[in-house]
């Protein structure tokens, strides 16, 4: 491994000989912690601002800083600015552009804080930024499922278990069972946020400092709600990137549950619903082909999510307070999961108000599998016979109609009431699809009134975020 020359690191002045260059690639993050350079500029300015409020920079130089930071950013905005691997990290790079731009004031910017209270800002700024915009995608989602639900409530499809027709449900219905899970992540999402708002800046190295600094300023000036209680923790906390890549886990996991339906529906075998096309691919070899692309590659990116918390899960877990170089590899899960939740949650958002139900299609599925098996059997209680009892009549009666193809609704009155003489021609109104659906008129049921009201109390809530 060969030398580099340059000495002159902002840190350099304990060290006699300078970093190997493989080292120095091997340990810079600048290549990704760039990203966060728009926080960084703005905690450099909150925490000038504060320095200069309690005397220890002055108005002019305080000027400077701004007017420096301000050219900054603007050679950041237009792609001018020169990243270098050398000077390590984001922001190591910012404050000796600084320098180079207004001089010795450059240097003084850095008083009473460290890079382990600086990453530690920066990286709950620029989470924090994208639990908003995240949290604005997944409320758009939201919309649209609620919509599109709302347009649907008396759309009758077969529910399932062990994907197996069970009973007839309101296609709405099932789209709001999928709201509800994402109405628990965006509860989920905020609970990270309002934790995690919290400014470790001050909190220096590990110990504080010695300079007269007032954190509730900065803090406030950021847009935090208090500054963090404890120096150690406030520089080796991650449980809130931890936390959040738990949300994005649970949400990735429902968006890949929602995907194996949509996958499963567009089949030709079910043939419940129509993606538009601009949502599929083609085959380059069979000319028939409409591939659901975006709910699978969907589905195939939890993976991504899940392992991203293992790993920062891992990372965590022996590192001994404070700070640790192993905090550096907390970024790039982090951005990666941030990037992978967005588009996720664009593709869907984009997506799912433009499915196209086929509503004859789901009903012909809802009559078979004999899904009014169990109105009949709550029938026969009606009629006064214990709830098993009626269960092994019912169950003669579905191996009777599997033996001659008919389904329950199908046989006549003579047939049935073969299984049990009291039954009477009013069963037949149980027997039907919209008669199932109906009979379910209680809160979280699946009778069309049930699920019109749950669509609107669900737009209420998006409503009063």
């Amino acid at each position: 491994m060969s030398k580099q020359q340059d000495t002159s690191k902002l840190w350099g002045g304990r060290f006699s000989e300078p970093t190997d260059s493989f080292v120095q690639r091997f340990t810079a993050s600048v290549d990704f912690d760039q990203r966060m350079a728009a926080e960084d500029i703005a905690g450099s300015l909150a925490h000038a601002n504060m320095l200069c409020a309690v005397g220890v920079l002055s108005e002019d130089e305080l000027g400077q800083i701004q007017a420096g930071l301000a050219t900054v950013q603007r050679e950041i905005d237009d792609g001018t600015f020169a990243w270098s691997v050398e000077l390590e990290d984001v922001h190591m790079n910012i404050e000796a552009r600084l320098t180079e731009l207004i001089g010795v004031t450059g240097k003084k910017l850095h008083t009473g804080r460290s890079r382990n209270d600086q990453v530690a800002t920066d990286i709950r700024l620029y989470l924090r930024a994208a639990i908003d915009q995240i949290a604005t995608e997944l409320t758009r989602l939201q919309e649209g499922t609620i919509a599109l639900a709302a347009e649907n409530t008396d759309t009758i499809m077969p529910g399932f278990t062990h994907l197996q027709t069970a009973q007839p449900v309101s296609f709405g219905h099932h789209l709001l069972a999928w709201n509800e899970m994402l109405e628990r992540d965006h509860g989920r999402l905020m609970d990270c946020r309002a934790r995690m708002n919290q400014s470790p800046l001050g909190a220096a190295a590990l110990a504080g400092t010695t300079y007269p600094i007032d954190r509730e300023q900065t803090a406030a000036a950021l847009g935090f709600d208090k500054p963090t209680e404890n120096s150690l923790d406030s520089v080796s906390d991650r449980d809130f990137a931890i936390e959040f890549c738990a949300f994005a886990s649970l949400l990735m996991t429902h968006l890949s549950r929602m995907s194996e339906e949509l996958v499963i529906w567009t089949s030709a075998q079910f043939n419940f619903i129509e993606l538009p096309d601009r949502f599929c691919t083609g085959s380059s070899i069979m000319p028939q082909k409409k591939n659901p692309d975006v709910p699978e590659l969907v589905r195939g990116k939890v993976g991504r999510v899940n392992g991203h918390l293992i790993s920062l899960l891992t990372l965590m877990k022996s590192q001994p307070l404070a700070y640790n170089k192993d905090n550096q590899e907390d970024k790039e899960p982090l951005f990666d999961t941030v990037d992978t939740v967005l588009d996720c949650l664009r593709a869907f958002a984009d997506m799912v108000p433009a499915i196209k139900p086929r509503a004859q299609q789901m009903r012909e599925a809802a009559r078979s599998g004999f899904s009014t098996a169990t109105d009949l059997a709550d029938y026969l209680v009606g009629l006064g016979l214990p709830f098993r009892d009626a269960h092994e009549v019912v169950g003669k009666a579905v191996a009777h109609g599997v033996e001659t193809g008919l389904d329950l609704a199908e046989m006549e009155l003579a047939t049935l009431q073969g299984f049990c003489p009291d039954i009477g021609e009013d069963v037949f109104e149980v027997l039907t699809l919209e008669g199932s659906i109906s009979a379910r008129d209680h809160l979280g049921g699946t009778a069309p009134n049930q699920v019109a009201a749950a669509a609107r109390r669900a737009r209420e809530r998006l409503q009063s975020r």
